[in-house]
């Protein structure tokens, strides 16, 4: 196995300023190769957080924005945009949320520091996270990439 790969945060683009979302929606881009969701709340503020809805990962980013919160569209939601933490009393309040939501426990989703410059929306990240995670990958005979070298075939 390779040394451990330290975390490298810095800014790196993640939309175009012009796919930048009105105020009370959200849009996805990937910085770093994290999926990042990029709400606007009412007043225009941005804010960036993972777009991994818990407990089934559907994109956050289809949510609306009302109240420093953004609410999943399936399950009911709301994570505060500037902390990520579910809102009090709001995890799985849809239909469907209260049949699944019971099975987990409630989580967050990160969030990351985001600015925006007249030509892109920039997400600060661990640009070295996609590189560790993949490090600690089993190598040999039947790796998880079809060859013992890490190649595909």
């Amino acid at each position: 196995m390779a040394g451990q790969i330290k975390p490298k945060l810095q800014y790196v683009p993640c939309i175009s300023a012009d796919d930048t979302p009105a105020p009370g929606r959200a849009t996805s881009g990937v910085a770093g190769g994290l999926a990042i969701c990029i709400a606007a709340d009412e007043k225009g503020s941005l804010f960036a957080l993972g777009d991994k809805c818990p407990p089934i990962n559907q994109p956050l980013s289809f949510g609306k924005v009302v109240d420093g919160c953004i609410q999943d569209p399936v399950l009911g939601t709301k994570f505060n945009l500037k902390t990520g933490v579910v809102a009090e009393g709001d995890w799985c309040t849809s239909p469907i949320g209260k049949l699944l939501g019971g099975l987990f426990e409630p989580s967050g989703v990160p969030v990351y520091p985001v600015k925006a410059n007249k030509n892109v929306v920039e997400v600060q990240v661990d640009v070295n996270y996609k590189a560790a995670f993949e490090s600690q990958y089993w190598s040999g005979i039947l790796d998880a990439q079809g060859k013992s070298n890490g190649k595909y075939y």
